[in-house]
């Protein structure tokens, strides 16, 4: 039985709220810093799973949608035309994108310039490593090395996207599933990612005392929240009762809700920046199209991030002052939020159960390979500092998933330890920008290699 991708739309805020909720009260999801929207959105994954698993009906969310008046943000008129179909989430992640852009002033782009250059090595260095990783473990647990490849920076570091580029023709040199395969290993990786993404970035702070250069340390009033625990949530629903509930709505104005109400009550302010965006989003589309002209693809989101970019040049030059960057936040803040769990909710992870054995195993070791390179490596190579730590957490993030967890991770990390600028330039740009075709071209360079 197929659900309607508009249903997890309705969802998103109560599955977000649900998330925050867990989080706040929640001592060891606090302490790990996983973002809200995975843990909301994964948790409607798992039921639906154990749905799945006892069920007599197979139940799944419907991904793409082929709605012209949704779709056409995203698509110059010739794609539109020709195939109006998308992933239903996409709009989201493009407004996300143009925020950043948005966002970035010139001065902050010079700031981050050489650390962005080491963190694209390091980035396409690892990507190399993982299918090194991925062919290794395949050959010790003798399976084929396309296998590995597979478990590497296919379905790793190139997520779902570059694993539809790849895997479908990969299943015709003689693997078997290929597709089903490296999808599952981007779905374990997209989990794995959120799962200790916050946790190594949040240690690395924690371990060498690590602030903000721009704000205090939230931390420990964060973790006195968090310490609260789910007996103390019990005791205040029996003896408070609604007062209770009332101080937990209160208490999340800082999430979702917050940055709903914070749009809302911005009035025209809102729709100025709001048409902003979206026409840098339409722009992005038409950006995307002409370097597709090129013979190279690049997800929509590059497009919407260049085209914030240059609008935000524009507007610097100019000396205009209605562009307001705390506007831009709560929309990103909630593009992103809506991006993550919906992306989460509609994971079909009863395709987990075909990594089982060696794939599960060499999954597991590309995990902690991440971890220990984002720790070691990532950390100590650009800048050792508060920045370096989120841009550690932000590295696991898309390295083990897609660009989004890589954000999701350092959102999580700043909204309790302070801003940090600098690491969401260098990961955005360093991952987005290049990252891809340096990858796209590592995996041909393997793949020659092993005579595929």
């Amino acid at each position: 039985m197929i659900i309607s991708v508009w249903f997890a739309l309705a969802l998103a805020i109560p599955v977000l709220v649900l998330g925050e909720l867990l989080v706040k009260r929640s001592f060891l999801l606090s302490r790990l810093n996983i973002p809200a929207s995975v843990v909301g959105g994964l948790l409607v994954a798992l039921i639906i799973l154990l749905r799945n698993a006892f069920g007599s009906v197979a139940l799944r969310f419907e991904t793409d949608v082929d709605t012209r008046w949704w779709t056409w943000l995203i698509s110059a008129e010739p794609e539109w035309l020709a195939n109006p179909t998308d992933n239903f989430t996409t709009p989201f992640i493009a407004v996300f994108f143009a925020c950043i852009g948005l966002n970035a002033s010139w001065s902050a782009l010079r700031r981050g310039g050489v650390t962005t250059l080491i963190f694209l090595g390091l980035a396409g260095l690892f990507a190399v490593i993982q299918n090194g990783v991925g062919v290794a473990m395949a050959k010790a647990l003798d399976q084929p090395p396309l296998l590995g490849i597979l478990c590497g920076s296919i379905s790793l570091t190139g997520g779902h996207v570059t694993t539809i580029g790849f895997a479908t023709d990969l299943e015709k040199t003689g693997l078997p599933h290929a597709l089903d395969i490296s999808l599952a290993c981007a779905t374990f990786g997209i989990v794995a990612s959120g799962v200790i993404g916050g946790a190594v970035g949040g240690m690395l702070i924690r371990g060498r005392h690590l602030h903000s250069s721009e704000t205090p340390s939230r931390h420990a009033s964060a973790m006195n929240s968090a310490s609260e625990g789910w007996l103390s949530d019990l005791r205040g629903v029996l003896v408070y009762g609604r007062p209770f509930l009332t101080h937990v709505l209160q208490s999340m104005e800082s999430g979702i809700l917050g940055d709903l109400r914070a749009l809302f009550r911005s009035g025209r302010p809102l729709l100025i920046n709001l048409l902003l965006v979206l026409v840098c989003v339409k722009l992005g589309s038409w950006i995307n199209f002409g370097i597709a002209q090129l013979n190279v693809r690049f997800p929509v989101l590059i497009g919407a991030m260049l085209a914030g970019l240059l609008a935000r040049g524009i507007i610097d030059a100019s000396g205009v002052k209605w562009l307001r960057e705390d506007i831009l936040d709560s929309i990103s803040s909630v593009a992103l939020g809506f991006f993550i769990v919906i992306a989460m909710m509609t994971l079909n992870l009863i395709e987990l159960r075909h990594t089982a054995g060696p794939i599960l195993t060499i999954l597991v070791v590309q995990v902690v390979v991440m971890a220990l390179f984002a720790w070691l490596v990532t950390f100590r190579l650009t800048g050792r500092d508060y920045d370096a730590a989120v841009i550690a957490g932000g590295h696991i993030g898309f390295g083990l998933g897609e660009t989004p967890n890589a954000v999701a991770n350092m959102k999580a990390l700043v909204e309790v330890f302070g801003p940090a600028p600098r690491a969401f330039i260098v990961v955005v740009v360093g991952s987005s920008f290049i990252l891809k075709l340096v990858n796209a071209l590592n995996i041909s360079c393997f793949l020659k290699l092993l005579q595929f």
